[in-house]
């Protein structure tokens, strides 16, 4: 089979051809059509993820395909269903191998190309939002980076949940895609101060306490703009450091406002709560086959392009969610 070969610390993968992977009990093996794209991507392979696998090996962790073959111990009538499942790393390949557990089966009518740019941005923001930070209906939720791939499934998320959402993206293409998946408020924040902003806005719609949740994938200064315009009491959720500047968080100012910083990792949070996992994907794929929910998919590549996709996330030119296409595009 092909696969995206990852040989050496800090470099992107190439294309090199393996052996087919081969099912041990409770396995199975799945021929991959889709594998979504991730800022983590980056990070596993310079070794600075949570995750550090051993060199060499294939990047990409969430995967939509076709069981093709079954382990001893596994179901037979497993073969040839279309599935979904979220991999350590090995997505960008034309066949993986994983525990048979762990694979979901995708609804009719829905595409491996949606369901592979799905779960973990839908899964982060849902599990963060209504899990971790217990967002309430009418409370106010600041996303940050709302034209990425995640921060678009929080505006999303958010909204189903009932909330008002502030949106901060930037330049007016960014702030546009904000806008059309439900932010009810946008802040440009090339070119306006974000406190400012969500100061301005809290005033005009009478919130003067300020937001009661923050979404955060960014880091850096924007973290910290948002400790100034959190209400008193208000969640601040840490989901990760796109801009590459880990926050040193002021202590004084939490105590002062009572916030709450909420760190989120959605990997380690399905292992820590298999029950909440399973009534979250359950909620998350009812609203997906409902067509509540909309995968929003800027590009797509083949899977020899793996590193154009990994260069459009570093120069942060990506809006919305990249899928790599494993094999033939197939629907």
């Amino acid at each position: 089979m092909r696969a995206m070969m990852c040989e050496k610390i800090d470099t992107d993968p190439v294309m090199r051809t393996v052996d087919d992977p081969v099912a041990a009990a409770g396995e199975v093996v799945i021929d991959v059509h889709a594998c979504g794209v991730n800022f983590a991507d980056t990070l596993i392979i310079a070794g600075k993820y949570q995750q550090k696998p051993e060199f060499p090996f294939v990047p990409g962790f969430e995967i939509a395909g076709v069981v093709s073959v079954t382990g001893e111990g596994v179901d037979a009538g497993l073969k040839g269903q279309r599935v979904m499942a979220m991999a350590p790393y090995g997505g960008f390949a034309e066949k993986i191998t994983l525990p048979a557990d762990r694979i979901i089966p995708i609804p009719d009518g829905v595409s491996f190309e949606d369901a592979a740019a799905f779960q973990i941005t839908y899964g982060t923001s849902w599990f963060a939002l209504k899990y971790r930070a217990n967002v309430q209906g009418g409370e106010v939720v600041l996303v940050h980076g709302a034209a990425g791939g995640v921060g678009i499934t929080a505006v999303e998320c958010a909204k189903i949940l009932g909330a008002r959402v502030i949106a901060t993206a930037g330049g007016p293409e960014k702030c546009e895609i904000a806008r059309q998946h439900g932010a009810d408020f946008v802040i440009d924040y090339k070119s306006a101060d974000i406190t400012t902003s969500v100061r301005e806005i809290c005033q005009r719609q009478g919130w003067h306490a300020g937001v009661d949740v923050v979404y955060d994938p960014v880091g850096g200064d924007v973290f910290s703009q948002s400790l100034r315009c959190t209400a008193p009491g208000g969640r601040l959720l840490v989901i990760g450091f796109a801009s590459g500047d880990i926050p040193q968080i002021p202590a004084n100012i939490l105590l002062v406002k009572n916030l709450a910083v909420l760190g989120f990792y959605f990997g380690a949070y399905l292992d820590q709560n298999p029950e909440i996992a399973r009534q979250g994907m359950a909620e998350l794929l009812d609203n997906l086959a409902a067509g509540n929910i909309t995968p929003s998919i800027s590009r797509r590549f083949p899977l020899a392009d793996v590193p154009k996709a990994f260069a459009a996330l570093r120069e942060r030119t990506a809006t919305s969610k990249m899928v790599i296409l494993c094999r033939a595009p197939a629907s």
